[in-house]
């Protein structure tokens, strides 16, 4: 859900080889080849969901979406949000929380998801072992500035977390940004990540349009790790030869953008993908004909 800069991007190992084979162009129109209800991931609606929660969903609802993931809940306590969802024919199914907020009240978010009802709570932004050398631990530039040992220590936690979830019938992830797939003496984050997290502890949900402006390409992570991958953030980017537009490449509408999701979703089809979530994180359309687009893409994708 966070931006990244061109810096970053352009330190990341075979970007533009990867970037090249992505996009290359508006994708083909398609059926949904994986047979889930359409997601959405409520970032995208971060604006206008705190002031009208119940009518925001019912709007979402409207459009066909059927499944949400959470990021954040304005108040709402886990009945209250069972209710608004259900008034909009939707169901939550996951939440985000970055780390610095799960740590200290593990339990309070396991307990609020099983009332809830979640599937998932995913944990979208990881910590530096130490903060106190950093001025603001939580921001982008932290992230990016992550060691393999503060990567080393972040999959500890997530064990530990995962472990606790478990027993509360509810699955604990961690969903990618950029840095993920930065490395160090050869190491790539990411695989790191999964080499140290418990399969049985830890699955991923796996942003693809992050993933491909780091360079990486989405399909190939769907085929090196398909017990790994549970789900799948889908957005698409403005972008022009692979070149990054400073601060960062500009979300848009599925099919608007450069990245290509026949490949993606023809992996997908042989991964154990239980949830496709679009994410948009900024418009320059009315937001819910924005987010018909999305829908419509999603509704019409085929491999």
């Amino acid at each position: 859900m966070h931006r990244i800069s061109r810096r970053t991007f352009l330190k990341t190992a075979s970007a533009s080889a990867a970037c090249t084979a992505l996009w290359n162009g508006v994708p083909r129109a398609m059926a949904n080849p994986l047979r889930l209800p359409i997601g959405l991931q409520l970032y995208s609606v971060r604006d206008i969901l705190p002031k009208d929660y119940e009518g925001t969903l019912r709007q979402l609802g409207a459009l066909g979406y059927r499944e949400v993931e959470a990021a954040g809940f304005f108040g709402h306590s886990p009945a209250e949000v069972r209710q608004a969802m259900e008034h909009a024919g939707l169901r939550c199914v996951s939440a985000h929380y970055p780390l610095k907020d799960l740590l200290p009240k593990v339990d309070e978010t396991i307990q609020f998801g099983k009332d809830l009802g979640l599937k998932y709570i995913v944990c979208a932004a990881p910590m530096l072992k130490d903060p106190s050398h950093v001025k603001d631990a939580g921001s982008q530039a932290a992230r990016e500035s992550m060691t393999l040992e503060d990567w080393r220590w972040n999959a500890e936690q997530f064990n530990r977390i995962g472990d606790r979830a478990n027993a509360a019938g509810i699955r604990f992830a961690y969903h990618n940004h950029t840095p993920e797939f930065r490395s160090e003496n050869g190491v790539v984050f990411y695989d790191e990540l999964l080499r140290l997290t418990d399969p049985a502890k830890v699955t991923m949900e796996l942003d693809c349009g992050w993933a491909a402006v780091a360079g990486k390409n989405p399909a190939d992570l769907l085929t090196r790790y398909p017990t790994r991958i549970s789900m799948l953030h889908v957005k698409d980017f403005k972008m022009s030869h692979g070149v990054v537009p400073l601060p960062a490449p500009p979300s848009t509408e599925m099919g608007h953008g450069v990245i290509d999701y026949h490949p993606i979703f023809e992996a997908a089809k042989k991964a154990n993908i239980e949830h496709a979530f679009v994410e948009q994180e900024e418009f320059d359309m009315p937001m819910m004909e924005a987010l018909k687009i999305d829908a419509d893409y999603m509704r019409a994708l085929t491999v």
